[in-house]
């Protein structure tokens, strides 16, 4: 019995399976015009390969079995058939074909899809599907979307009016394809209406109008991204620098080991549990936390705690150990990038503008960046160890006579801010590379953070590192990145020789002494 979907007549396929390529881009353009969406499944066997010749006849051959591909009727297979060959032109056309058919489909989704398909690929022989489709919409988006498809066919007719009226159109589209496509018409041998080059002129301008403000948008949302990685890095030097006064030059080491640790707890759901590899993540934060909280404990009780007050020797002993750290870890590793994997949840992006597409794993940072934050700032303020912290801070030998062990509150402190480095290890392992030099592209940043926003000020720490991402890069659009490091520098430099408490300055003794 012959398939409801096969209504198609011998010529028609036999016009879109063989002759050359311009003849059976005609007879497929001519069958999709027509709207059959019975041919949609001769267009899938082309496709996937599966349609053969044979003399005049022309046959869909899967699983083994064949059959008449005008009837749909059971046919046996000569021995002599050839496969239908395609080019990559051919596939495009058929493809665009599918895509036409699928305008007319039921299923929203599918229609919004098959607009999306054929925006780079419209031509005049797809306008008449165009047409019948945009009069059959329902959906006003879609509508909308199928209108400025029609327009951007039109503006390439022969006639005036239609070139016109399709520029008058484009003014109110909001995608950046369509900006390309204008500008390809207002070269000097493409339109040569004055009226028509006037308006298309006028539907660039209001185009580039709209696509500046998703442009602005991305540029902040990027400066807010990075600085969100910035405050990660610098809230674990705000506790070891601005609270402890030790310049820890192995931070950024620090924060590459959280990398690393999250590189292993993939690995160990890679190996032992794929089902739920999905969730390493959630697995990898505190395992990126205790593994730089214990190297941080080990590095200030073996030889931290015997320089403090020594600026100079704990600069040259904690970068001593960051080579250390990071020979360790060639050692182990290897010297090249390791690969850590986006789980599915945070691959992908949302679609906020035409042009803006914002990240899902760079959304989860800053997401992230704040909980580190609002836990820092509660441990500070309402725990004991907080309470003891400050208390060494401001006066360490009042705090000594009150009982308090202040060598102990030194180790969990330097522990606490090294496995806040480690957290932003994690979260770094997600928007770029993992290798033993991943900390050194962040120390100088994290410190021009710290020192900007007011030494053992996490108000100030926030400010600073949301502030400086953003100014980062606002001027990479205008100047390139290294200039841009290079104004960075040189505003902080002056912005510290007006101000040299930062933007806030340190309450207590420790500010009177």
């Amino acid at each position: 019995m012959a398939s409801s979907t096969h209504a198609l007549t011998m010529e028609q396929v036999r016009a879109m399976a063989q002759g050359e390529n311009d003849a059976r881009a005609a007879a497929i353009a001519q069958v999709a015009s027509s709207g059959d969406a019975r041919a949609q499944e001769f267009f899938q066997s082309l496709l996937d390969d599966a349609v053969k010749t044979s003399g005049d006849k022309v046959f869909i051959v899967r699983d083994g079995k064949a059959q008449d591909a005008a009837t749909g009727n059971a046919a046996t297979l000569p021995d002599n058939a050839d496969d239908v060959v395609n080019s990559n032109r051919m596939r495009r056309e058929i493809e665009a074909a599918l895509a036409s058919l699928k305008l007319l489909s039921p299923d929203t989704a599918e229609r919004a899809a098959a607009v999306k398909e054929l925006r780079d690929g419209a031509d005049e022989s797809k306008l008449p599907m165009i047409e019948k489709a945009y009069a059959a919409e329902k959906d006003a988006k879609l509508k909308s979307a199928l209108g400025l498809l029609r327009a951007g066919v039109l503006i390439s007719s022969t006639d005036k009016a239609k070139r016109l009226d399709a520029a008058k159109s484009l003014a109110d589209s909001h995608e950046p394809a369509t900006k390309t496509l204008l500008l390809e018409r207002l070269k000097p041998d493409a339109e040569t209406e004055a009226d028509v080059r006037a308006q298309l002129q006028m539907a660039l301008s209001a185009l580039e109008s709209r696509l500046a403000w998703g442009e602005r948008l991305g540029v902040v949302f990027t400066g807010a991204s990075l600085g969100s990685i910035l405050l990660l890095v610098a809230l674990g030097l705000a506790i070891t620098y601005g609270l402890m006064g030790v310049i820890n030059m192995a931070h950024g080491e620090l924060m590459m080991i959280g990398a690393y640790a999250t590189y292993m707890v993939q690995n160990i759901f890679k190996a032992y549990v794929p089902g739920f590899f999905d969730f390493y993540i959630v697995a990898s934060i505190p395992a990126a936390f205790l593994a730089s909280a214990l190297v941080g404990a080990a590095m200030e009780r073996s030889v931290i705690r015997f320089l403090y007050g020594r600026p100079l020797e704990t600069l040259l002993a904690t970068w001593g150990i960051s080579l250390v750290l990071m020979q360790g870890v060639r050692s182990i590793f290897g010297a090249q990038n390791v690969q850590v994997e986006n789980p599915s949840w945070l691959s992908g992006g949302v679609q906020a503008l035409s042009n803006l597409t914002l990240p899902f794993n760079r959304i989860a940072i800053i997401v992230f960046a704040a909980l580190v934050l609002g836990g820092l700032a509660f441990m500070v303020a309402r725990t004991r160890l907080g309470l003891f912290v400050r208390c060494v801070t401001q006066n360490r030998p009042m705090a000594a006579c009150m009982g308090v062990n202040t060598a102990k509150v030194d180790t969990y402190a330097f522990a606490l801010g090294s496995g806040i480095a480690g957290l932003a290890g994690c979260a770094l392992s997600q928007v770029g590379n993992v290798g033993p030099d991943l900390g050194q592209g962040y120390i100088v940043d994290s410190f021009m953070v710290v020192v900007l926003g007011g030494v053992g000020q996490l108000a100030g720490t926030v400010y600073a590192a949301l502030g400086l991402g953003i100014l980062n890069k606002l001027l990479e659009g205008w100047t390139g990145a290294v200039l841009a490091k290079i104004m960075v520098l040189v505003f902080i430099v002056v912005f510290i020789q007006k101000r040299p408490q930062g933007l806030f300055a340190m309450k207590g003794r420790s500010a009177e002494a």
